[in-house]
């Protein structure tokens, strides 16, 4: 068994031999799945079975921000609901094991688009397509009771967005590489504005779409994934954020490869347009939740940025999220203002 960073094999293998006596059919073998900048996620192959582990990242880990436990919990939840997710195989909450807790499932085998040769092969029906199905699985999980699946503890809606902007300022404090004023800006225009929550929902915390495996045929989505940040809240928070990711997108690669609307890839107001008729819910208030969005992406990046100068971080990439941040903030006084 060769290990990669961060995952022992032969630990992972007495585990499972431990709690699942007879499932593992042969040695191990393992490799990083690269996209993901926050937790870590593995394909795990026994020769006959092949898996998808879930570890938090390596150092500098944030309260609350990696939350094993919580994520396989929303995806067994969500089996069998209208939201593709991938099938749970067990829980290890154990840190004598890996460090930190991880949790392995099945391993969904599709396209996930967050490469540019991928993007470049599609055409333009293919490029809205995919922008719609991303839309209407959104609004598939927003109309899920959280009740009805055993979910209905898994969050407080009353008082959400409160806590989010004091969460997130918290989080920014814990990572923050050097001072920058912009910030307290966004967080005192962030509650100055503050709007009224409708009825809450399962919020997935970080939707968009290199988080999202497509079928290999592109005719449905495969499976949801990074469940991290999921809770009960504010969906307009997704919509918000959704719209940043592909604002971001039509200008960088940060996060996603570039999508513009010229080669048929759907704008962000066309998003939210189609959320809104299929949702019935009101988006009137969406500028302020895109300045939301652009905060916590700017949190989420200073975060990745303090683990990458720690030494902490896996794979290629990272050196760039630190100089995104002050224009992350900026935009988000820009939405807010707009609000």
């Amino acid at each position: 068994m060769t290990d990669v960073p961060g995952l022992d094999l032969a630990r992972v293998a007495a585990w499972l031999d431990r709690t699942q006596p007879g499932l593992r059919a042969g040695e191990l073998s393992a490799q990083i799945i690269q996209g993901g900048k926050s937790n870590l996620t593995y394909r795990i192959d026994d020769g006959a079975h092949v898996w998808a582990l879930r570890r938090p990242p390596l150092g500098h880990v944030l309260p609350t921000a990696h939350d094993m436990v919580r994520e396989y919990r929303v995806i067994s939840a969500l089996a069998g609901t209208d939201v593709p997710v991938a099938s749970t195989v067990g829980l290890c909450t154990d840190p004598e094991v890996l460090g930190a807790p991880f949790y392995l499932m099945s391993y969904v085998d599709g396209l996930v688009l967050d490469r540019r040769e991928a993007l470049d092969a599609l055409d333009r029906d293919a490029a809205r397509r995919i922008g719609e199905q991303l839309v209407d699985t959104l609004v598939a999980l927003h109309h899920i009771d959280p009740d009805e699946v055993g979910l209905g503890d898994f969050g407080r809606p009353a008082g959400f967005l409160e806590r989010q902007i004091a969460r997130w300022h918290t989080q920014w404090l814990a990572s923050e590489t050097r001072p920058l004023p912009e910030l307290a800006k966004v967080v005192d225009a962030l509650r100055a504005g503050l709007p009224a929550s409708g009825p809450p929902a399962i919020v997935h915390g970080d939707y968009r779409l290199t988080n999202v495996i497509y079928a290999p045929d592109l005719t449905r989505i495969a499976a949801v994934v990074d469940w991290e940040m999921a809770t009960l809240g504010d969906p307009l928070t997704d919509v918000g954020l959704l719209a940043v990711y592909h604002r971001l997108a039509e200008q960088y690669d940060l996060t996603m490869p570039i999508m513009r609307p010229a080669d048929g890839f759907l704008p962000a107001e066309r998003l939210a347009a189609r959320y809104a008729a299929t949702s019935g819910r009101d988006l009137d208030p969406l500028p302020w939740y895109v300045g939301f969005g652009y905060y916590k992406l700017a949190v989420v990046a200073e975060g990745i940025a303090a683990r990458h100068l720690q030494g902490k971080t896996v794979g290629a990439g990272y050196d760039r999220f630190g100089a995104m941040v002050p224009w992350l903030l900026t935009s988000a006084l820009e939405a807010l203002e707009a609000s």
